[in-house]
């Protein structure tokens, strides 16, 4: 027998209600895409000669962004929009959406990335004149003024049916193995590549061809100083002499890279003095009490083989349960877990950044590579990347850049629309999506004017009164 719990009792419950609307905070992500001029972009990106569709293809595209920006896993979850017809007018089908994601060849690809760097200097001027100004990057208590912060990293899509492009992954696992470039700065998707599962980790083309779709997504007065992060994972030869390339009179780019260590690193790091090695920094600029480093560029036998212009800098710490069936016979006498970063950082360090030759300081900015994996990996999974609804490979190739376009509207909402509010500025997509997004209203018509009202006593109103606010005053496109 149930138990009275007393605060359902005399409840009931009835589907009768009218002009309510459930996820109110589509407004936002809807108003930011039309009035940025992404939706405008997109349609005539996506626009064929002679064809003259119900829906604009833009508008579809936009829609299915912001439904998954909502929490939508599947092209048929394009639904919710329809009962918000009456606040954003029709909504494209799932039928629709499906057409206009099979326009995800290569030549409307690359149509779509040039429309989206487009919106991106508009929206990253926008941000700009900010009172905050633009978000760069402060790491282990020093400001990267001027930089700007792009990180390369694969992830694993599990495919739970058979579709195309599916195979076998390196976790024993079955799907797709996507690589993707993400600014640390904004938290935005610059590029995003998607793979078969067995695609390799090291894949020099792969990461070519995502970091110059990503640098093509920058802003040209943003391409004048970058430092890309690249995993050990990633870490190839030709990977390395590539960046090292892209270097010019114009413009700056350093890196740091992981690094795979041969019994010949390990026989460098035997000969560091003890007294070589220093206490690492941690994020907040603090010594480390557990954590050692040092430069080993000197003691590398393997230097040779390699580009002139390259530092190594080892890394030591006490191994965790998880690291100790891995460990190497050398790591297993000498009692520490060792790594190396390699990187072109020069020996006067990160310009106009003081102190950053130190090892110590390398060490930390590629540490802080780590964040991809929160604010770009997951952020990723969250928008519409934990699952692949398609069993077809362009249908899936279109899902992801809508998957993109939702993680930028989100990026943007927030920098734009809510860079002082405190518990919103930095918030994950769920959070967003559960403090603002999520936010029930009621549409109320009266003098020929649309009303959407929302509850007094929700915690986030004023939030979603100032983001509305902002995002109307903002300038239009030129």
């Amino acid at each position: 027998m149930a138990k009275d719990t007393r605060w359902d009792r005399n409840l009931s419950v009835a589907p009768d209600a009218e002009g309510l609307i459930g996820h109110a905070g589509a407004v936002l992500l809807r108003k930011l895409a039309d009035h940025c001029g992404l939706t405008s972009a997109l349609g005539a990106a996506l626009g064929r000669k002679g064809k003259f569709p119900l829906i604009d293809r833009g508008m579809a595209l936009v829609s299915m962004a912001v439904a998954i920006a909502l929490g939508a896993a599947s092209m048929s979850d394009i639904a919710l929009l329809a009962h918000q017809e009456p606040v954003l007018g029709a909504a494209p089908s799932d039928t629709t959406v499906r057409r206009t994601l099979e326009l995800a060849d290569p030549r409307t690809l690359d149509k779509i990335a040039r429309a989206r760097a487009a919106v991106r200097a508009h929206v990253w001027s926008l941000i700009c004149a900010r009172p905050a100004g633009f978000p760069w990057l402060a790491i282990a208590g020093k400001l990267l003024a001027g930089w700007l912060v792009i990180d390369l990293d694969a992830t694993l899509i599990t495919a739970y049916s058979d579709k195309e492009g599916a195979a076998p992954t390196w976790k024993k696992g079955y799907g797709f193995h996507p690589l993707g470039a993400w600014a640390a700065n904004t938290r935005e998707c610059l590029a995003m590549l998607l793979r078969p599962g067995n695609a390799g980790s090291n894949t020099f083309a792969d990461h070519r061809e995502v970091l110059a779709a990503a640098i093509r997504q920058v802003p040209a007065r943003f391409r004048g100083k970058m430092l890309v992060r690249v995993d050990g994972a990633g870490a190839s030869h030709e990977l390395i002499k590539h960046l090292l390339s892209l270097s010019s009179p114009r413009r700056i780019l350093l890196f740091t890279c992981g690094w795979m260590i041969t019994a010949a690193d390990e026989d460098a790091i035997r000969q560091v003095p003890a007294d070589a090695w220093k206490p690492g920094t941690g994020q907040d600029g603090t010594a480390e009490d557990d954590t050692d480093v040092a430069e080993i560029t000197g003691l590398m036998s393997r230097a040779g083989n390699w580009p002139d212009g390259l530092r190594w800098i080892a890394r030591r710490v006490k191994p965790s349960r998880r690291h100790l069936r891995n460990l190497t016979d050398y790591e297993k006498k000498t009692g520490w877990k060792y790594s190396i970063t390699c990187t072109n950082i020069p020996d006067t360090g990160i310009p106009g950044v003081p102190g950053s030759h130190h090892p110590q300081y390398i060490d930390v900015v590629h540490r802080e590579h780590a964040v991809v994996e929160t604010g770009g990996v997951r952020t990723a999974k969250a928008m519409g990347l934990r699952n692949l609804p398609s069993k077809t490979w362009m249908v899936n190739c279109g899902w992801v850049l809508a998957a993109n376009l939702a993680a930028d509207l989100a990026a943007w909402c927030r920098l734009l629309g809510l860079y002082d509010c405190d518990d919103l500025k930095d918030a994950e997509p769920d959070t967003l999506r559960y403090r603002l997004l999520s936010l029930p209203a009621r549409l109320v018509r009266h003098a020929r004017a649309r009303v959407l009202r929302i509850s007094r006593t929700w915690p986030w109103n004023q939030a979603f009164l100032a983001c509305w606010q902002r995002l109307c005053a903002l300038p239009a496109p030129a």
